[in-house]
């Protein structure tokens, strides 16, 4: 089994075939956590100057809520409503990939520097968000990469709107942007 640090490089990199690597191995489930934790504590570090140390902690737990969320709804739309021909996956299959493909978000750390956090978390999020392309495609088994990017991009949509949905329910008071 490769390490726990080569897989987040490799992860990273956008290196294909650890994508399907961690997608046949289901002993990759904890480690996929472990990066999902890893990539949060690194955006609360980022962060520390605006949510304190306890966001930290609240980061990390809503981190890992959104990862099994995220993957129940790219596994749901990518196999039932957007599949290709060869397409087969399962839900755990799903939480490791995207589980690695948060791996960029390691960089978030270095948002700790005043003048870097909005460059920072840019780069990390635009990098984050290529990687899991490259996840969902390599798990769905999609030939298209415009069809993951339509997996993630409605998955998006989705999570968004339940989130508002659930903050209007908590009475939380939508902010302007």
């Amino acid at each position: 089994m490769a390490s726990f640090w080569d897989r987040i490089i490799r992860a990273a990199k956008l290196d294909v075939d650890l994508y399907e690597e961690v997608e046949a191995d289901k002993g990759a489930l904890g480690q996929a956590m472990g990066v999902v934790v890893l990539s949060s504590i690194a955006a609360g570090v980022g962060t520390i100057g605006r949510g304190g140390p306890g966001g930290i902690l609240m980061g990390t737990i809503v981190a890992l809520v959104g990862w099994y969320v995220w993957a129940y709804l790219v596994y749901f739309i990518g196999t039932k409503f957007l599949p290709e021909a060869q397409t087969r996956a399962d839900h755990g299959e799903l939480l490791r990939t995207v589980g690695f493909s948060s791996s960029p978000g390691l960089i978030r750390i270095l948002g700790i520097i005043p003048a870097m956090t909005g460059i920072v978390f840019l780069g990390a999020s635009i990098w984050m968000l290529v990687a899991m392309v490259v996840a969902v495609r390599q798990a769905l088994d999609y030939e298209s990469t415009l069809r993951a990017v339509g997996v993630c991009a409605i998955a998006w949509g989705v999570q968004t709107l339940v989130l508002l949905l659930v903050l209007y329910l908590l009475g939380v008071p939508a902010k302007p942007v």
